[in-house]
C-alpha cells in the first residue's frame, strides 16, 4: 500500500512549511466534496455565511488584522507571496498577493495560534479575492508541527465581495503526520493557503478571523410542528411529517399553497425526501428556510416534478423553519403529500453521498455499481500522445473525458429493462492485445457487445490524429433466443463518471455534471462542450432534469422524456438515445456513435443509414487496428500457448503507456495520475527503449529537462502548470539516468551533449545535498554515523509520507546518477569532470555501503532496510539497487539474499492463504526481474504467476496501482491501467530474455525463461529486442534431449560476451557452440563471442 499512501499524503503535504522537507505534490487530493460546484452544493457556502450561530460559549477573535506581524509567508520555490495590510470588511484586513509565475506550487500564510479544541467548534473568516480558480486550503497544525488537519476547497471561485466562510469540525480531515489520524485536540498554528489550480497571480483579502465553540451535535430529538395554508378535512398538515406514508396531508384548494415545518429550535439537516400522493403532486414548488418564520429564503426550486418521490439535497443546512411553497400542480383540487422525510447532514454531505443514498433505495442496476459500494474496474481508450483519454468500465459504460459524464447502454426487451445487473459480463481486447476494448452482455434474449476505441474523424487520414480524435463505439445487438424479438437499445447520458467515487487523487471520481442537453439531427450536445454524434439513425431522443426524474425511470417503462433539450440547475440532468431493434433468431445489428475528444463540431456524417454507418465504423476500426498492430510490432515476442498471456500483456501495456502520454509527457495514468513524474518517466522510458520506442523517450527528456531549477534541483513532477517545487531527492539521479539510458540505446552523442548542462547541474545539486550530512557531527557522533554522506530526508519513496525519512531509494538513484554522469563525461570527452565525478561516485558508494551496515547494526536486522532511521523492510524499494542501479555485487551479499528470501516467503504465504493481507501494489512486479538477476528463475516464475492472477479484468491485460484481496473492495485503486506498474512488468519480462550485467560488462540471455516454455512447442522466440549493445534475436527450442539456442541480430559483442543461461534446471551433459564442444561455467552459463551463433545444450534422457 505504500505507493498509494504516499500518493495521497504527498498531495496533502504539498504546502507544509513545518517539516524540513515537504512531501511532494503527486496529485491534487479532492477529499472535501464540498468543492463540487453544482448549484445545490454551492449553496453550502451561502448557507453557512448567513446561518445563525449555535454557540455554547463566546466566540474568540483570532485576528482583527490591525497588524499582520504574526503572519509569515511560506511560498514554494518559484512562487512569490507578499503579506500586507489593506482595507477590510470592518477596519483592516490581511492581504495576500501571490504569483505562481507560470508554474505550480503553493502560497502559505501561517500564524502561530495556541488553541485547545472543544468537542465541537467552527472557524470563520471573511474573505474576498481577485484571483482565478485555485485551491483554498484552511489548515490546522498541531504543536509538534508534524501533524496536519485541513479543509480543502478545491477549484475555489474567490468571491469579489466579502463572504463569510465557515469551517466546522466535521469539515476538517486529517491530512498527514505520524499520528496517522484521529481528531485534533490542540492547535499550534493555522495556515491559509492558496495552492495552484489554474495558477496565475492574484490577491486575496482575509478579515474577522474567529473561533467559536459549538454545542455538541446530537441527533434531533424534538417534535416538529407542521402547519399549512389550507388543509382538506381529515388531512391536517401534521400528517405530512408523521413518518407514516399511509397518511396524507392534502391542501384545501389548488393554486399557490404552502406547508411549513417548525423544528422548535435550530436543526442541522441535509435534505428532504418528499413522497407525493399519486396524481396530486406539485409540478413547480420551492423549498424555503427561515430563522424566525417571517423572513424566508429560497433554497431550492423544482420545475417539472413528475410526481414520483422527490429527492432534494440541502447540504449543510441549519435552520428552524422549512417551507414547501407549492406554486403549480397537476390537479386543480390541490396537492397531497404522503410523507416528508427530513434527512441528516450526511445524506447530502457530497454529491457522491447523495447518490449513494439514492442508489440504496433503487433496484440494483439503476445506478453505477460503485454507488452501491462495490468496486468497478475500467480501462483507458485513446490515441498515442493525445492529451485526452476516455474510459470504459467492465459493464460497458463509457466516460467521454476526464471528470465527465458517461454513456451507459441499456436494453429493453420482453417488456423489461435490462441493465448490467441482469446479465453476465465479459471483457476482451481486439486480437487479444490491442487497446480496443469490448464488453459483452449475455443472459438476456438480446445480447449486447460494446466495442470502443479512439480514432480520427473520417475527414482525417491519420488513424490517431489527436486534433481530430474521437471516441467510436459500436453496439452490436444480437438475438440469442429462438424467436423473433422486438425491443430497443438505449444509450443513456448520465451524470456519473466511470471513475468511481472513492477515487480522489487529482480528480474526484463519481458524480459528474450535466447542466445542459440539446438534440438536433442525430447530434446531442452536453454542457455546450461535448458532442455525441449518432451515426446510426436513432428512433428517438429524450432528456430530463433531475427534478423531472432520472432517465431510468422512463426507460423502465419503455419510454423517453418528451423534451429534447433541458437545463438542469442541479447539474444532474440525463437523457437517452433510443434505437428500435427487431431481430430474427441468431441475427444481429450494429449501432454506431462517435464523440470528438477535442472539437465540439463534426462533419455532417451523423444519422446515417445502418449500412453507411456500419461501413464507416468498420473502416475506422480496421484502420486503428492496423495502426496499433504496426506500432506494437517493433519487438516480436513468441511464446507457447501456455504463456501467451505474457505476450499479450506486454503488447497491451506498451499500448497503454503510449495512450497515457500527453504529448511528450510520459504519465502513469489518465485520471488520478494525469501528471508526469521523472521517477515514473525514467523507468517507463527504459521499457520503451527496450521495445524500440526511442522517439518517445527523446521527446520526454527534451520536454522535462528544461524544467530543472536554476539550483540544479530536478522537479519531481511537471504538469500543465509547470514544475512542482516540492523536493523529492530521487529525481535528480533519475534525470541523469534517463539521459544516459537513452544514449546507451541510441549512441546519440549529439543529444547527450545538448543534455550535458542538465546533467552537470544535477550532479552539483546532489553533491551539495550529500554534504549536508557530511558535517563533523555526522562523522563523529555514533547515533548519526549511519546518516553520514546520505541525501537528506525526503518523501520520494512511497512509505515516508507521514514523515520524511533518509530513504535508500533516494541514495540508490543518487549513486546511479553519479555513475551515469561519470560515464557520460567520458563519452563527451569532458576529462576533468570524468575524473571528479568518478571520485564523487566512488566516495558516495563507500558512504552508502557503510550506511547500510551501520543502520543494520543499529536496528539489529539482517536485511537491507528501506531507510536509515526506521530500519524498515521494503524489498520492492530495494529492487532498484539491483536494477537499474546495478549494485548487486557491491551490496552486502548475505543481507541482499535475506531481503529477497524474506520477501519471497511472505509473498508465497499470501498466495497460499497462510498470511492475512488486504491488498498490495503491483510495483512488486520489480521483484520478478530482481529474481532473474539473482539467478533464481523458479522464484521469478512463481511471482509472475501470482501477479497474473490479479489482472482485473483479466481480458484487458493490465493492473491497477492497488490490488485488493477482495476484488469488490470499494477502495482507491489508482489509475487503470497504471502504466508505471505496466513498465515494471515489461522490464521484468524482458529481463527474462536478456539483460545487461554491469559487473562483467556482459549481455545475459535466457536467465528467466521457464523450462516449461522451452519444452512446450513451438518454444520461445524474441526478435528485435533492443539492448545497450544493439538489437538481438533469440530462439530457444527443445527437440528430444537437445535444447537449441539461436542468437542473431545487429548487437555488438559486449566486452564480457553474450552469456547464455542454461535453459533447463538440470545441468547439461554437453554443450556445443557453432558445432564445437564448449565448456559451461559453474552455473551452466556459456559465453558467446560472435553472432550469429547456435548453442546446443544436450541432456541425458
Amino acid at each position: 500500500m505504500r505507493r498509494v499512501l504516499r500518493a495521497a499524503y504527498c498531495v496533502l503535504r504539498i504546502n507544509s512549511p513545518l517539516a524540513s522537507h515537504s512531501p511532494g505534490a503527486d496529485h491534487r487530493v479532492v477529499r472535501s466534496s464540498h468543492a463540487v460546484r453544482s448549484t445545490q452544493h454551492a449553496v453550502l457556502l451561502s448557507l453557512l455565511a448567513f446561518a445563525p450561530r449555535a454557540a455554547s460559549a463566546q466566540s474568540r477573535v483570532l485576528d482583527t488584522f490591525d497588524t499582520v506581524s504574526g503572519w509569515s509567508a511560506h511560498p514554494s520555490e518559484g512562487v512569490q507571496l507578499r503579506i500586507s495590510r489593506d482595507s477590510g470588511y470592518a477596519g483592516t484586513a490581511m492581504r495576500l498577493d501571490y504569483d505562481f509565475r507560470g508554474g505550480g506550487g503553493y502560497a502559505i500564510a501561517r500564524k502561530a495560534v495556541a488553541l485547545d479544541l472543544p468537542a465541537n467548534y467552527e472557524f470563520s473568516f471573511r474573505l474576498r479575492g481577485n484571483a482565478s480558480l485555485n485551491d483554498l486550503e484552511f489548515k490546522l497544525v498541531d504543536p509538534s508541527g508534524d501533524n496536519v488537519w485541513w479543509m480543502n476547497r478545491r477549484a475555489y471561485e474567490f468571491p469579489r465581495g466579502w463572504t463569510r466562510l465557515v469551517t466546522r469540525k466535521r469539515h476538517i480531515e486529517f491530512a498527514w503526520g505520524p499520528v496517522g489520524g484521529g481528531e485534533m485536540r490542540r492547535v499550534g498554528a493555522v495556515e491559509i493557503v492558496v495552492t495552484a489550480g489554474s495558477g496565475g497571480k492574484g490577491s486575496v483579502w482575509v478579515d474577522d478571523f474567529t473561533f467559536t465553540p459549538r454545542d455538541t451535535v446530537t441527533v434531533y430529538a424534538g417534535t416538529p410542528f407542521a402547519r399549512s395554508s389550507s388543509a382538506a378535512r381529515g388531512s391536517a398538515a401534521a400528517r405530512a411529517i408523521d413518518g407514516d406514508s399511509g397518511t396524507v396531508w392534502a391542501s384545501g384548494a389548488g393554486g399557490p399553497q404552502h406547508l411549513d415545518v417548525d423544528f422548535g429550535s435550530l436543526r442541522e439537516l441535509g435534505g428532504l425526501q418528499v413522497e407525493w400522493e399519486r396524481e396530486r403532486h406539485a409540478t413547480h414548488y420551492q423549498v424555503r428556510q427561515s430563522a424566525d418564520g417571517v423572513r424566508w429564503e429560497t433554497l431550492y426550486s423544482v420545475e417539472g416534478s413528475n410526481g414520483n418521490t422527490d429527492f432534494i439535497a440541502l447540504p449543510e443546512l441549519e435552520t428552524r423553519f422549512l417551507r414547501l411553497a407549492l406554486l403549480r400542480g397537476n390537479d386543480r383540487r390541490g396537492y397531497a403529500i404522503r410523507d416528508i422525510d427530513v434527512k441528516p447532514v450526511a445524506w447530502s454531505a457530497s454529491p457522491n453521498a447523495f447518490f449513494e443514498h439514492l442508489a440504496k433505495q433503487a433496484s440494483r442496476g439503476t445506478y453505477p455499481k460503485y454507488l452501491s459500494g462495490e468496486q468497478s474496474y475500467w480501462t483507458v481508450m485513446g490515441a498515442t500522445g493525445d492529451t485526452r483519454e476516455a474510459l470504459i468500465n467492465e459493464e460497458g459504460t463509457i466516460e467521454v473525458d476526464k471528470g465527465s459524464f458517461s454513456i451507459e447502454p441499456f436494453l429493453f426487451v420482453d417488456k423489461r429493462l435490462v441493465t448490467w445487473n441482469d446479465v453476465r459480463t465479459s471483457q476482451s481486447l481486439e486480437r487479444g492485445d490491442l487497446p480496443i476494448p469490448t464488453v459483452q452482455w449475455e443472459g438476456a434474449p438480446f445480447e449486447l457487445t460494446t466495442t470502443a476505441f479512439v480514432g480520427a474523424q473520417p475527414s482525417s487520414r491519420a488513424d490517431t490524429a489527436t486534433a481530430a480524435s474521437s471516441i467510436w463505439a459500436r453496439y452490436r445487438v444480437k438475438n440469442a433466443s429462438a424467436a423473433t424479438q422486438r425491443g430497443s437499445l438505449y444509450l443513456a447520458l448520465r451524470p456519473f463518471q466511470v471513475n468511481p467515487s472513492w477515487q480522489f487523487l487529482n480528480t474526484q471520481g463519481g458524480v459528474a455534471r450535466i447542466r445542459d442537453i440539446s438534440y438536433a439531427n442525430g447530434e446531442v450536445r452536453v454542457n455546450d462542450s461535448k458532442l455525441i454524434a449518432s451515426m446510426s439513425k436513432p428512433t428517438g431522443f429524450g432528456s430530463a432534469a433531475f427534478d423531472n426524474g432520472d432517465i431510468t425511470e422512463y426507460l423502465r417503462r419503455g419510454t423517453l422524456p418528451a423534451s429534447t433539450s433541458v437545463h438542469d440547475h442541479t447539474g444532474y440532468g440525463s437523457a437517452a438515445l433510443s434505437y428500435a431493434v427487431e431481430l430474427a433468431p441468431g441475427s444481429s445489428r450494429d449501432f454506431w456513435i462517435a464523440v470528438p475528444l477535442h472539437a465540439s463540431t463534426l462533419p455532417a456524417w451523423s444519422s446515417l443509414d445502418s449500412t453507411a454507418s456500419a461501413s464507416m465504423g468498420a473502416e475506422r476500426l480496421a484502420t486503428v487496428t492496423r495502426a496499433w498492430s504496426e506500432r506494437l510490432d517493433r519487438v516480436r515476442l513468441k511464446l507457447p500457448p501456455s504463456a501467451e498471456r505474457v505476450v499479450s500483456t506486454v503488447r497491451s501495456n506498451l499500448a497503454y503507456i503510449l495512450i497515457n502520454r500527453d504529448g511528450p509527457s510520459i504519465q502513469p495514468g489518465s485520471r488520478s495520475y494525469d501528471r508526469s513524474w521523472i521517477r515514473d518517466g525514467s523507468l517507463t522510458s527504459a521499457a520503451l527503449l527496450r521495445l524500440g520506442h526511442e522517439r518517445e523517450v527523446r521527446e520526454f527528456i527534451e520536454w522535462f529537462a528544461p524544467y530543472q531549477f536554476p539550483s540544479g534541483k530536478v522537479p519531481c513532477c511537471v504538469d500543465s502548470r509547470g514544475a512542482d517545487a516540492v523536493p523529492e531527492n530521487d529525481s535528480h539521479g533519475q534525470l541523469i539516468y534517463v539521459i544516459a539510458e537513452y544514449w546507451r540505446f541510441t549512441k546519440d552523442t549529439a543529444f547527450a551533449r545538448r543534455m550535458w548542462p542538465h546533467v552537470t547541474r544535477a550532479v552539483a545539486y546532489m553533491d551539495s545535498l550529500r554534504h549536508l550530512r557530511m558535517t563533523p557531527e555526522y562523522r563523529s557522533t555514533d547515533s548519526l554515523r549511519a546518516f553520514y554522506g546520505m541525501l537528506p530526508e525526503s518523501i520520494s519513496h512511497e512509505g515516508y509520507s507521514a514523515k520524511p525519512m533518509h530513504s535508500y531509494w533516494d541514495d540508490f538513484f543518487a549513486l546511479k546518477g553519479f555513475k551515469d554522469a561519470a560515464m557520460l563525461a567520458v563519452v563527451l570527452g569532458d576529462t576533468a569532470r570524468a575524473k571528479s565525478y568518478a571520485v564523487v561516485r566512488d566516495a558516495f558508494r563507500v558512504d552508502l555501503l557503510n550506511s547500510f551496515r551501520a543502520s543494520m547494526a543499529w536496528h539489529r536486522i539482517d536485511y537491507l532496510p528501506g531507510s536509515v532511521e526506521l530500519g524498515d523492510f521494503d524489498a520492492t524499494s530495494t529492487t532498484v539497487g539491483v536494477s537499474p542501479v546495478e549494485e548487486m555485487h557491491n551490496l552486502p551479499r548475505s543481507a541482499l539474499k535475506r531481503t529477497f528470501d524474506r520477501y519471497y516467503e511472505d509473498a508465497i504465504a499470501r498466495r497460499d492463504g497462510k498470511k492475512e493481507w488486504d491488498g498490495y501494489t503491483p510495483y512488486e512486479w520489480r521483484t520478478v526481474g530482481t529474481f532473474v538477476r539473482l539467478g533464481d528463475r523458479k522464484r521469478a516464475q512463481d511471482m509472475l504467476d501470482f501477479f497474473f492472477g490479479d489482472r482485473r479484468p483479466a481480458g484487458w491485460n493490465h493492473w491497477a496501482e492497488v490490488v485488493w484481496r477482495d476484488p469488490k473492495t470499494p477502495k482507491f485503486i489508482g489509475d487503470m491501467p497504471h502504466t508505471w506498474v505496466g513498465s515494471d512488468f515489461i522490464r521484468s519480462v524482458l529481463d527474462m530474455f536478456a539483460f545487461e550485467r554491469e559487473s562483467d560488462s556482459s549481455l545475459v540471455v535466457g536467465a528467466g525463461i521457464s523450462p516449461d516454455w522451452v519444452s512446450e512447442q513451438p518454444g520461445v522466440a524474441i526478435e528485435g529486442l533492443r539492448t545497450h549493445y544493439g538489437s538481438i534475436d533469440v530462439i530457444i527450442q527443445r527437440t528430444g534431449r537437445d535444447v537449441r539456442v539461436r542468437l542473431d541480430g545487429s548487437a555488438r559483442i559486449p566486452p564480457g560476451g553474450i552469456v547464455v543461461s542454461a535453459p533447463l534446471a538440470e545441468r547439461a551433459a554437453g554443450v556445443t557452440v557453432g558445432g564445437l564442444r564448449a565448456t559451461a561455467g559453474a552455473n551452466g552459463e556459456v559465453v558467446v563471442k560472435r553472432l550469429p551463433a547456435e548453442i546446443v545444450f544436450s541432456y541425458r534422457a
